[in-house]
């Protein structure tokens, strides 16, 4: 049985934690799926390439309203599709080829691993091995809810649906968060006829409500959003799918071609059969792990969507380099900072946030004051004619500092990165606002305005 210094389980961000530093260790490192995890592959860098290309499809439809005749002749599917692959999959083809063919001190293992005690893993391949120490990046997978006759009837993830052979004339997607929205957005631009499923009363509900309810409102004159609605059962049909729902009217059906599953996903604990090596976990199946990374098992670190409750990509990038620190020193571990964690919806439109919303300030008891100001009240916002975005934020009275803040509206995850930074290194509102320049007339001065809108004592 081969021993290694050092595991690795899952090749996203656990893949950058060998470093030249760790040149002398007997590295493993362990992939049942494509090399390059989920960011890469099929999630966020391929998602937004597609958005990309969406936007420009969709902007002939807006230009009306600034004077301009515009139109989208033709949306080449195969082309779009094969454009953002080629590119991405050499991509993840090098990244295999050089951690096994061209790093010495590393051994890549390609099958489903899963522990057999807190040391030994049964890497998939027939070959069990042993560690000192062992890293789990495994990430997670798109979460199939319990819908009868689903496994007959044929569905797509997100995993599958950027890989299409053909565009649909029709889409079913059910689920109402980010996944479901950015790819409503994208082939609703493309010409495809969505229909939005949500079992809740709002889309994008774990956003703030005032950005939930303007989203959702915006949505509902673009796409068919069924809310309040239960998928009970999915049948077959000679030309795709029809869903039976339950919902305030009774039962109903939908058709369409193709059908999108989006509602949510779950971490890959499961697989890894992780209750044999003594993990703690949390009732959504994630591992625990406290401030520097590591389990309950000293010796085992996780980082990412198997144990983080954001599944970001810059969070699990983040929480890699605590890991490789804390692997290469020891003595001098460093932890983790969620303290002002962004995230951004890349649909249409965009929005973004960071820190508390309104609900979860007033749930804390925490006093703050709030702001909302309209791209329409800048002159940037007269350019672009909008009238339906906005950024709202939420204050300490007393300190000014930043509590919270949630855009919706165009490029809202380039305009919220002054407020993280505000908020990450203790920038209260009056010194942001009034203590440098701000470009005139550019998108950014939404976030001037709103700063300097704040009631603070």
């Amino acid at each position: 049985m081969r021993h290694f210094d050092l595991v690795i389980i899952g090749t996203g961000s656990g893949n950058s934690i060998p470093t030249e530093a760790m040149a002398g260790w007997q590295i493993a490192i362990l992939e049942k799926g494509t090399f390059g995890g989920t960011c890469l592959n099929v999630g966020c860098i391929p998602t937004k390439m597609f958005v990309h290309t969406a936007d420009q499809a969709a902007a002939p439809a807006n230009a009306k309203k600034l004077g301009v005749d515009a139109h989208t002749d033709t949306v080449h599917w195969p082309e779009i599709r094969d454009r953002i692959f080629n590119r991405i999959d050499p991509i993840a083809e090098g990244g295999r080829n050089w951690r096994a063919n061209e790093n010495a001190n590393v051994t890549v293992y390609e099958g489903t691993a899963h522990f057999i005690d807190a040391h030994t893993i049964d890497t998939g391949t027939g070959e069990t091995i042993t560690a000192d120490r062992i890293v789990l990046a495994a990430g997670s997978r798109p979460t199939i809810p319990a819908i009868a006759d689903l496994d007959t009837t044929g569905y797509h993830t997100s995993d599958t649906i950027m890989r299409l052979d053909e565009l649909p004339e029709s889409l079913i997607i059910i689920g109402s968060g980010f996944i479901a929205s950015e790819f409503a957005h994208v082939f609703s631009s493309f010409g495809v006829k969505v229909t939005l499923i949500a079992r809740s009363n709002l889309l994008l509900r774990h956003e703030d409500l005032d950005i939930a309810e303007r989203f959702t409102e915006i949505a509902q004159t673009k796409w068919n959003v069924l809310l309040n609605r239960k998928t009970t059962r999915a049948e077959k049909t000679a030309t795709g799918v029809r869903l039976h729902l339950e919902g305030p009217n009774g039962e109903e059906t939908v058709e369409a071609q193709q059908l999108l599953i989006a509602v949510g996903r779950q971490p890959n604990t499961d697989l890894l059969h992780v209750d044999n090596a003594g993990l703690d976990t949390h009732a959504d199946g994630r591992i625990k792990v406290d401030e520097f990374q590591k389990t309950n098992q000293p010796h085992i670190f996780a980082m990412g969507d198997i144990s983080s409750e954001y599944q970001l990509k810059h969070v699990a990038n983040h929480e890699a380099k605590v890991v490789r620190h804390n692997l290469e020193h020891p003595d001098d571990q460093i932890k983790s900072d969620h303290r002002f964690v962004p995230a951004a919806v890349f649909s249409s439109p965009q929005i973004a946030s960071v820190g508390l919303t309104e609900e979860q300030a007033k749930e804390k008891g925490i006093r703050y004051v709030t702001a909302t100001q309209a791209y329409a009240s800048i002159a940037y916002g007269w350019a672009m004619e909008d009238t339906t975005g906005f950024a709202k934020l939420l204050a300490d009275p007393a300190t000014g500092q930043i509590l919270g803040a949630h855009i919706i509206g165009p490029q809202a995850s380039s305009v919220i990165q002054p407020l993280i930074q505000a908020m990450s290194f203790g920038l209260d509102a009056k010194t942001m606002a009034r203590g440098q320049y701000w470009i005139h007339p550019a998108m950014p001065e939404l976030v001037e305005n709103a700063l300097l809108s704040l009631p603070l004592d």
